[in-house]
């Protein structure tokens, strides 16, 4: 049997940065992947999942080594978000400039995320890499767990980390539980071929059927999400490519650029997870495994990296003053650190989700004003954009200096 002090089960985007971000301090730490991705070439059409990476996660990847290989890759950067409501009454813009930066964020690829933040903890060479790599079977046992692996190999480790995603072997072999439920929608999404050149603006409409979002990537490329009932997104997948774009065309709104060509479809269901605890005695949980929120502001994978990084300071702080780093004391300062924001993340997303769902006159009006007033309201807008960007409550690599 082999021993590491840490073994990561999941080399995702979170995982991967996760390893990246333990190196260079002494520790062995193995990072298990089920899966490689497939590599990534300039021609390829865009995949469907994407994310929006926030300039705080941007700088977290750029302390390890990964937005540079990202942006090798392809990374649309957007300076402007806009919200508004079916009948375009009210709505906000959000505007790079208002919150004194660059841009607002880029939209990227997921997979061009893992092999960035894959290839970075590579270039590190002190993680132990294994890909492909599934866990047949894990025996929680405080600071002495147990994997094996489907090709036989044991290892044994003082801290496992679940990065392994929302139906995490790790946290169900760890004995945590998971509070969760289903969204009354799934997700419509569609990677399209777009008439006219790279678009620098990303918004959504809110319906009462459920919101559609458009995302610009790199060229004319870009990603569009129609959230709906489940039924209705069924049938809807079913069309051909010529009858989707006429239904894509007639629901969404007219600044929607003509499409081209569907490149790729997809659908998925939408499900709110919380563990009811991120750590116990040799064991954290982080990202998906942890939480998993709506989709729609795209703060999934970003509150995954904010994970990453309190998790890695956590331990690093405590290992260099000499305290038990896998233990239930110190992971707990982790798990109040990242608990409570993800969860407010979470309770805020539903409120905007179910308030913009529910068509009643007084709450309809009601959101047409907080819309005109947040559009109105500078230092407030320009707070609430600083916030969700990280830059108001920046994280870093979490290494002690």
């Amino acid at each position: 049997m082999e021993h590491r002090d840490i073994v990561i089960v999941g080399g995702g985007m979170v995982g991967s940065a996760l390893a990246a971000a333990l190196s260079g301090r002494g520790l062995t730490v193995c990072v298990l992947e089920r899966e490689a991705p497939q590599p990534f070439a300039p021609e390829q059409a865009p995949d469907l999942r994407v994310s929006a990476i926030s300039p705080a996660s941007a700088a977290f990847l750029d302390s390890l080594g990964a937005w540079e290989k990202i942006t090798a890759m392809r990374a649309a950067p957007y300076r402007r978000m806009q919200v508004w409501e079916k009948d375009e009454a009210a709505g906000t813009l959000f505007d790079a400039a208002e919150a004194g930066v660059s841009e607002l964020g880029h939209i990227v690829e997921n997979r061009v995320v893992q092999l960035a933040a894959t290839a970075a903890l590579r270039d590190k060479g002190d993680i132990d890499y294994r890909c492909p790599a599934a866990v047949r079977d894990i025996i929680y046992r405080p600071q002495a767990t147990q994997l094996t692996l489907d090709d036989g190999s044991r290892l044994q480790a003082r801290l496992v980390i679940a990065a392994d995603g929302a139906r995490s072997q790790v946290r169900e072999a760890a004995g945590i539980g998971v509070t969760s439920w289903d969204y009354p929608m799934h997700a419509l999404v569609l990677a399209c071929r777009m008439e006219g050149g790279q678009q620098d603006i990303t918004w959504q409409q809110f319906t009462p059927t459920g919101p559609l979002a458009y995302l610009p990537l790199c060229g004319d490329a870009a990603s569009l999400v129609w959230y709906h009932r489940p039924e209705e997104v069924k049938r809807l997948l079913a069309l051909s490519d010529e009858d989707l774009i006429a239904a894509v065309s007639q629901a969404f709104p007219r600044k929607l650029p003509g499409i081209r060509q569907i490149a790729a479809r997809g659908s998925f269901g939408l499900t709110r997870r919380h563990a009811q605890r991120y750590a116990r005695d040799g064991v954290a949980l982080a990202g998906d495994a942890a939480h998993t929120i709506h989709p729609l502001a795209g703060q999934g994978v970003n509150l995954g990296f904010q994970d990453a990084a309190a998790l890695a300071r956590t331990i690093l702080d405590a290992q260099a003053k000499g305290e038990d780093w896998a233990g239930e004391r110190v992971l707990a300062r982790y798990q109040r650190a990242r608990k409570p924001a993800n969860l407010a993340m979470q309770s805020g997303m539903d409120a905007f989700c179910y308030g913009f769902a529910n068509d009643a006159a007084p709450l309809k009006a009601l959101r047409g004003l907080g819309l005109r007033l947040a559009d109105k309201a500078g230092p407030i807008k320009r707070g609430v954009i600083r916030y969700a960007l990280g830059i108001s409550s920046p994280f870093t690599r979490g290494r002690s200096s």
